[in-house]
């Protein structure tokens, strides 16, 4: 062991050339790490979503693959089936329609989008779980694509948006 805490093997892994410090499936995994953290969290997600991922102790960082942190994110922001066995009928197995990530969103637009939706929920709310209330409550809303494709058209085609008029003004001017 050296003084800097490291072993030998490890102290020439610095800065991006560490190995992902998680056991997947008792597999070691050897992807890079990226700058996603093993977390307590997270640690805790892992936990009650049962993945087999464990920290190998052995490492000296908490730093994980992009593989891992990826798959980590799906997981969290995946919904709960509640009540449905059929395959079919879960949001979550259409792969057709894109996802969005609300924990990208400020806390401020979620907490207006709760309010426009009249969404109940419990007060005092952290970020990730408004997020997952949002997502929820998003996902249930029916959206003929057809119509709204119509529409969108027809008021690109007809109606200058706030853009369009800056952008006009700062061309001409």
């Amino acid at each position: 062991m050296s003084t800097n805490g490291l072993s030998g093997e490890e102290e020439n892994r610095t800065g991006h050339e560490q190995i992902c410090c998680l056991v997947d499936d008792n597999r070691r995994c050897y992807r890079p790490a990226g700058n996603a953290s093993y977390s307590k969290r997270i640690q805790k997600t892992v936990q009650q979503r049962r993945l087999r991922l464990t920290l190998d102790h052995s490492v000296r960082h908490i730093y994980i693959c992009d593989h891992h942190k990826n798959m980590i994110h799906n997981i969290r922001t995946k919904r709960k089936r509640k009540d449905s066995d059929v395959e079919g009928d879960s949001p979550d197995n259409d792969s057709d329609h894109p996802e969005v990530d609300f924990l990208q969103m400020p806390v401020n637009t979620l907490r207006r989008y709760k309010r426009h939706y009249k969404l109940q929920t419990r007060p005092g709310l952290n970020k990730s779980q408004l997020a997952d209330t949002v997502a929820r409550h998003f996902k249930t809303i029916p959206v003929v694509e057809k119509e709204a494709l119509t529409f969108f058209i027809y008021m690109a085609k007809n109606y200058k948006s706030r853009f369009d008029t800056k952008h006009m003004e700062t061309v001409s001017g």
